[in-house]
């Protein structure tokens, strides 16, 4: 029996990781859901439903025939911007799920991130996400994952997977994209001396979680998985390598996290009267945080086991950043 999967957000960085994992498996049938299906992703040769997820007559008839949704649409945003992404993510996200239980679809996949929980919960993909004032739009995608909570159980199956930093080919807007040109500056130090993890995970093991996702037994009701790379290394290993393979220098200076998040703070205050934005936010200390992630529920479960080295994930991200960012990256997706 094949399953009809519908992937929002098809041309995007998951979207597009996701739809190449969904093809090379006979019992799923992918449908690309997007708004320009020229940018889908080579070789996609499956049903294309364009259009804008913000339009009501688009989303009452994207999901006819669809048995489960890959919800990899995002507008997302490391530093202010609390409007847009109530306006551009949160809302269009809710009607959506709204829709998908009117529709009696079986599955829900959700996008979120290992970031979304509390630092001493991390471990616990079924934890709830701590809000974080200083970051609006994280403070969005705990408030979707409480919506999935409340709406589970009533006849489509909620599926949070917390994705760990992104990298590989076709990135888009993350950690390493930001803070690899700061370092440039050499102005950016060591965080509690580099020593907290960074559970980096490439596109080709995420498009394989969702792929899992989409047809393991037994999820009913709300069930989440935290979902990294093979193996996860230290900010220092990881800063360590780029500056092997890429010459990014390291930093001269370290502090400790309150000292960290104060500078940032500071750093937030003196954005509006600069014409750049701010060297560091506190969004991006938060992300060098310690999490305690492991992909022990979601191989017990799905079946998950990355396959992507971190060394290469990050050799692919950073190799199409040599090519692609002529400046650096915009902390905030384009409004449209």
């Amino acid at each position: 029996m094949t399953t009809t999967v519908l992937v929002t957000g098809a041309n995007g960085f998951v979207g597009s990781h996701v739809l190449e994992a969904l093809v090379k498996r006979e019992d799923l049938r992918p449908i690309a859901a997007c708004r320009d299906a020229h940018r889908l992703v080579p070789g996609f040769s499956g049903e294309v439903r364009e259009g804008d997820l913000r339009d009501e007559a688009y989303l009452d008839g994207v999901l006819a025939g669809v048995d489960v949704v890959c919800h990899t649409a995002a507008w997302t945003s490391l530093w202010g911007h609390a409007r847009e992404s109530d306006a551009l993510y949160y809302q269009p996200t809710i009607r959506l799920i709204d829709k998908v239980l009117e529709k009696r679809v079986v599955r829900f996949v959700y996008t979120s991130t290992t970031s979304a929980a509390a630092p001493e919960t991390s471990a616990d993909a079924m934890s709830r996400g701590r809000p974080r004032r200083f970051w609006p739009h994280l403070s969005t995608v705990v408030a979707i994952e409480d919506y999935l909570r409340s709406h589970a159980g009533q006849g489509c199956a909620m599926v949070n997977l917390r994705l760990g930093i992104f990298a590989g080919y076709r990135y888009g807007l993350g950690l390493l994209p930001i803070l690899l040109p700061r370092l440039r500056t050499h102005l950016v130090p060591w965080v509690a001396g580099g020593r907290t993890s960074l559970p980096i995970v490439d596109g080709q093991d995420i498009g394989e979680a969702f792929a899992l996702a989409t047809t393991a037994d037994g999820l009913r009701g709300y069930d989440a998985f935290n979902i990294a790379g093979p193996e996860i290394p230290t900010v220092r290993e990881v800063i360590a390598f780029v500056h092997r393979q890429f010459g990014y220098p390291r930093p001269h200076f370290g502090v400790p996290f309150p000292m960290a998040y104060a500078f940032a703070w500071l750093m937030e205050r003196l954005d509006p009267l600069v014409p750049w934005e701010p060297l560091v936010t506190r969004s991006i200390v938060h992300l060098l945080e310690e999490v305690d992630v492991s992909n022990a529920r979601a191989e017990a479960k799905l079946g998950y086991r990355p396959k992507v080295p971190w060394q290469e994930a990050v050799r692919r991200q950073v190799s199409e950043m040599t090519k692609r960012e002529t400046r650096p990256m915009s902390m905030a997706r384009p409004i449209t």
